[in-house]
């Protein structure tokens, strides 16, 4: 159905996440949240981005990454947050799932506490 409805838009292009504009979430830190960068966001740029964004990989093993996005330490999660709200997280007003384009990947709910998670830290600062 999905090509049927995709060759009857071709001139109006098909989206999928290898072209979708990258989208700010519009993610709130809800009172009470308790997603910290141990229970939640070490584990989850652990899990899913830092086999490319890492101090430590370089050259062809990032994949293309940019060699200042680096999600293995808080600092460097937070110098890209917008960058990761936009191609990562889930929030009211976008599911972003540009990030990560190979592997294993979030499910919208963890990409969901992913938005939350960022707006929280930086509310914070």
């Amino acid at each position: 159905m999905r090509a049927a409805l995709c060759l009857s838009l071709a001139l109006a292009g098909c989206p999928s996440s290898e072209d979708a504009a990258p989208m700010p979430t519009g993610s709130t830190c809800p009172p009470g949240s308790t997603l910290t960068y141990d229970s939640f966001g070490a584990p989850f740029m652990e899990e899913y981005c830092t086999r490319c964004h890492a101090r430590d990989v370089i050259g062809a093993a990032r994949h293309g990454a940019p060699v200042d996005h680096n999600f293995d330490t808080l600092d460097g999660i937070l110098q890209e947050a917008p960058h990761v709200d936009s191609y990562a997280a889930a929030g009211p007003d976008a599911i972003n799932t540009i990030m990560p384009p190979d592997g294993d990947a979030p499910s919208d709910e963890e990409r969901r506490r992913l938005g939350e998670w960022l707006a929280c830290q930086l509310a914070l600062r």
